[in-house]
């Protein structure tokens, strides 16, 4: 038997991926994560233990950026794909904005993967909200979930109040508080977590209350050691440069000489985003105060791509007008480049080896790095570094042996270090070389991507291991659901189960016997405890899917996972201590017990009086609330967004799982169930049905049994040739 390859699926949601000419720097959302699950997925692709690997991000179809993002699926090589799903519409949103619709986009991920007919082996989130995504799919398809922050929510909360943000003003424009959350949700369900360096799992994941949950592995990330080649194979005749390098770099020496009144001086290197944390305006102002420093080198700083400085965000713009401020405080005409663009594919490295040859040194002076990939291109090239005494430059200059660390809150640090480098030809020599050869030691893209593959092929074999001891169900509710041809959902009390319940056991063998057909939920006004308490009373399995609280709530499977998709979906409009407080002064109405409110539903009991259903309509309504008002049993008023219900949520399971609505088979006995009952599935009312619902008797997909509770659903089943007379499935619907 020959055993399956690993089908990895990798999720990057926002920014703007795609596998070539990426534009690294453009804004906040497209910084080195981008290039990072790019160089991973087409180095893991190209293994030949992996067998495919697919990127998911997120489509955009917006005229301020490229239309490659709007394409669907970008084939990168026979084994590499970029999918793009949509949601939250189609304009380009920065990530801050995502948090809402990724419900939207697990949804959409699910169909994808049940049209394609391929459920992955493991699934990688990058950054909290795909990491949030992957967590949720890995929960549906019992596969392992291996996570990648890049950066923490935590980390990032404590630099901002450090710097005096209010907390009320960081959550309103970071959303902080919600990513968090994310995050230790995402800790709680990781198999494995992958990061850089040692200092990113104890100074960073060590700030979070489930840092202990999951494992951790360090894989640092590896560069291109063909695009990033030293700066001396130029020199060299025998080596032809292709002609996009060669124009790559005359543009790049046209650019910086513009700039410059001696372009011929060394030059520090700066190539960041325009992020404050990046601490540009620190790197300025050590340069200025430094005039021995300004007399040896010059300054270039790219500061990611802009047209102009007023349509960017508050935080660029406020960082490009600092550096345009600082350049004019200190006088730095002639002597400090701040070129607006550039060419990650080809200027970039051309940019360090211009650099390299000019005997100059790059610097990476952020407040926080938890990696800081681009010390390693320019150490790749022969650039020596100056970079901040904190995260993962620890590691590169502790394996590299190419450089300085240094305090970037002291601008005096940051221009001795650089002095120094350039001053000392022997020094600068010996960083140099050491960088060349000791980064293509110990990150490269092969050397990651094997130790990536040991790491998923031991979580595969976890995976894969006896009931006893594997982590995650091998049959998984969402594999079992994209398996299924039909679903059977019914009402529990008076329908299921009920006064005339000899056939229950009848019914539970046969819904046994064709169960790798037919799928089995509940729909009940019941909440989710209590349905779980009278199932198992009466011993019936657990369901695939429960649909509980009159249609609010959504369960799925054995361990009853919450359906936060449909949650979201719900909870648009919804204002539910403004309908109790509309609500409270009618005498009429009785509050029930806590037990059995929910943050989805507001139930009352009344007595069947149509004008008291009037009054309510009518004062909900005048105050412009969105609702759905369900009466049953002559005594049950429940109030629920007015998106949900049975019978919507119905048509949620369909739309998200592919079942076709003429493909569940409904039952019911009451007016709670009414709604659910009418349309295109195929319903069956049981015998000992409520008058409330005769009206459905002209619908032709409505059939009313004779038999009572469970044997009416039996009848329903061969009614509409779900199964024949021996009980057996037949596709004959």
């Amino acid at each position: 038997m020959v055993e399956k390859l690993p089908y990895v699926q990798m999720f990057s949601i926002h920014g703007l991926l795609r596998a070539e000419n990426m534009e690294l720097g453009r804004d906040a959302d497209t910084g080195g994560q981008i290039n990072y699950v790019i160089e991973l997925a087409r180095h893991m692709s190209a293994r030949e233990d992996i067998g495919r690997v697919d990127l998911f991000t997120r489509l955009i179809a917006d005229k301020r950026v490229s239309s490659d993002y709007a394409r669907a699926i970008e084939v990168v090589s026979d084994k590499f794909r970029i999918i793009r799903i949509q949601c939250g519409g189609r304009r380009y949103l920065r990530k801050e904005l995502l948090w809402p619709h990724l419900d939207e986009y697990i949804d959409k991920t699910v169909k994808f993967i049940k049209r394609e007919q391929a459920i992955p082996d493991i699934v990688h989130g990058h950054y909290p909200d795909a990491g949030y995504v992957a967590g949720q799919l890995a929960g549906f398809f019992g596969v392992p979930f291996v996570y990648t922050g890049h950066s923490l929510g935590r980390s990032k909360l404590r630099k901002l109040l450090s710097e005096g943000m209010r907390q009320e003003e960081i959550d309103k424009k970071y959303k902080i508080d919600r990513r968090i959350k994310a995050e230790e949700q995402i800790l709680s369900r990781a198999d494995l977590v992958i990061t850089s360096t040692r200092h990113e799992i104890e100074q960073q994941y060590g700030l979070y209350h489930n840092k202990d949950v999951p494992a951790f592995k360090v894989v640092p990330p590896g560069i291109d050691i063909e695009k990033f080649y030293p700066f001396y194979h130029d020199l060299l005749e025998e080596n032809e440069r292709s002609e996009n390098a060669r124009y790559a770099q005359a543009r790049i020496l046209k650019e910086l000489n513009r700039f410059f009144m001696q372009p011929d001086k060394p030059l520090i290197l700066a190539l960041c985003r325009p992020d404050k944390r990046k601490n540009i305006s620190g790197l300025i102002q050590a340069y200025g105060e430094d005039l021995e420093l300004q007399t040896m080198a010059n300054l270039a700083v790219f500061a990611g791509i802009r047209k102009d400085i007023d349509d960017m965000q508050d935080n660029e713009r406020d960082v490009l007008t600092q550096m345009l401020l600082l350049m004019d405080k200190y006088d730095l005409y002639g002597k400090l480049a701040i070129p607006k663009r550039h060419d990650f594919e080809y200027e970039v490295p051309v940019l360090y080896r211009v650099a390299a040859e000019k005997r100059g040194v790059f610097i990476n002076p952020a407040l926080t790095e938890p990696f800081g990939l681009t010390l390693l291109e320019a150490s790749a090239t022969g650039l020596p570094i100056v970079a901040t005494n904190d995260g993962g430059p620890n590691d590169i200059v502790r394996n590299c042996e190419n450089g300085i660390l240094i305090d970037p809150t002291r601008p005096m640090e940051i221009s001795k270090a650089v002095r120094k480098i350039i001053a000392n030809s022997q020094l600068w020599e010996q960083y140099s070389k050491s960088g060349i050869m000791k980064v293509r030691e110990h990150y490269t893209w092969a050397s990651h991507a094997e130790t990536y593959a040991i790491e998923i092929g031991r979580l595969m074999g976890d995976n894969h291991a006896s009931d006893m001891d594997t982590a995650v169900p091998s049959d998984a509710i969402g594999r079992r659901l994209i398996a299924l041809d039909h679903l059977l959902i019914t009402d529990i009390d008076n329908t299921l189960i009920g006064e005339d319940n000899g056939r229950l056991e009848a019914l539970l063998a046969i819904l046994e016997r064709n169960k790798q057909r037919i799928g089995f939920g509940v729909a009940t006004g019941r909440t989710i405890d209590a349905t779980v308490r009278i199932l198992e009373r009466h011993h019936v399995p657990p369901p695939d899917v429960i649909i509980s609280s009159v249609g609010s709530e959504i369960y799925y499977g054995a361990d009853r996972q919450f359906s936060q998709g449909w949650a979201t979906h719900i909870a648009h409009q919804w204002q539910r201590d403004k309908i109790i407080e509309l609500l409270s002064d009618f005498d009429f109405l009785t509050y029930q017990e806590d037990a059995t409110q929910r943050d989805f539903k507001i139930s009352y009991y009344m007595d069947p009086d149509k004008e008291q259903l009037a009054k309510i309509h009518n004062r909900l309504l005048r105050h412009k609330c969105r609702y759905n008002l369900i009466f049953s049993h002559d005594q049950y008023l429940d109030i629920l967004p007015y998106r949900a219900s049975k019978g919507k949520a119905i048509r949620y399971l369909s739309y998200k799982w592919e079942i076709p609505l003429g493909h569940f088979f409904v039952s019911g006995d009451s007016g709670n169930d009414e709604e659910m009952l009418r349309g295109e599935p195929r319903a069956v009312v049981v015998g000992n049905y409520s008058h409330e619902l005769e009206g459905l008797r002209e619908s032709r997909h409505v059939y009313f049994a004779q038999a009572s509770c469970a044997g009416g659903i039996i009848e329903g089943l061969k009614h509409y040739r779900l199964i024949d007379d021996n009980d057996t499935y037949t596709e004959d619907v």
